[in-house]
Parts: C-alpha cells; sequence; structure tokens
C-alpha cells in the first residue's frame, strides 16, 4: 500500500471495529459457555441462547455458506469505503458496521456447522448478539450524519 493511500486511511474506524469484534466475540463465547436456559435481566429484557444460520432475522436460513459469503463480501465493501471515513459521526459509524459485520462474519466461519450465536432477547423482538447492535447503532449514526449532510469519506 502507498503511503498516500495509507495516508487515507482512519485508524479510528479501524480501531472502534476491533473493540467491537473483540467484545462480540468475547460475548458469543460467554453466551455458548454459560447460557444453558433463558435468564430474565429485567423487564422485558432475557437471555436466550440461540443459533442463526441465516442473515438478519433468520433470512436465507436454508443456505448458511450463502449467507457467510454475502455477509462476508458486504463487510469487506463498507471496510473499502469507511476506512477511509471522515471524522466525527461517519468515523464512529463506520466503525460500528464493520465491526458488527466482522463479527458476525467470523463467528459464522469460525463455528461448526456456521451459524452465528444470538443471545439477547427483548420482549417479542428477534434474539440478537453485540455485532448486530453495533451494526444497528452504525447504521442510524451514518444516518444522522447524512441527515445534518456531513461527509461521509474524508479526503
Amino acid at each position: 500500500m502507498s503511503r498516500q493511500r495509507l495516508r487515507r486511511v482512519n485508524l479510528r474506524v479501524l480501531g472502534i471495529a476491533l473493540v467491537v469484534v473483540l467484545v462480540d466475540l468475547a460475548t458469543k463465547a460467554w453466551a455458548r459457555d454459560s447460557l444453558g436456559k433463558a435468564r430474565h435481566l429485567w423487564g422485558p429484557l432475557w437471555l436466550r441462547l440461540q443459533y442463526n444460520s441465516g442473515v438478519s432475522f433468520s433470512f436465507n436460513h436454508g443456505l448458511p455458506l450463502m449467507s457467510a459469503l454475502v455477509a462476508l463480501a458486504v463487510a469487506l465493501v463498507v471496510l473499502v469505503i469507511g476506512s477511509r471515513a471522515a471524522a466525527g459521526f461517519p468515523t464512529w459509524g463506520f466503525g460500528l458496521l464493520i465491526g458488527g459485520g466482522v463479527g458476525n462474519v467470523a463467528n459464522r466461519f469460525l463455528s461448526s456447522p456456521p451459524r452465528v450465536t444470538d443471545f439477547v432477547a427483548v420482549s417479542s423482538f428477534p434474539v440478537f448478539n453485540a455485532a448486530d447492535a453495533a451494526i444497528t447503532v452504525g447504521f442510524l449514526t451514518l444516518l444522522v450524519a447524512i441527515l445534518r449532510g456531513q461527509r461521509m469519506v474524508g479526503s
């Protein structure tokens, strides 16, 4: 990679993504090892171990390898664009998106059979994990940045 191209890489995005991946994989490992039965935490919040061989909301659950490859392709595209994110909201948004995407892809490829570990249940909403939460918050953060007219990619 040339020095000029390397200078354009937003290392904060990669740092945020790395933290998300580490937290996500650690919490998934904890959930697989410690959650035998559902645990009620408070109000509508439960911890309930579940596996997802599809993508969001169990879409495409019959083709886990295809889901993994599509998720990997999307994560790579977001990584290429997001690694040049502008400062502020775009940095956080892309960092969270990349970390969540890589966390779920890594979980899927490291699991046999290939599936994502979900364990957070809120009322009747589909069960999710830390990576899913990071993806959602990252998307909303980028949406706020767009609505504020912020530039997404730095120069």
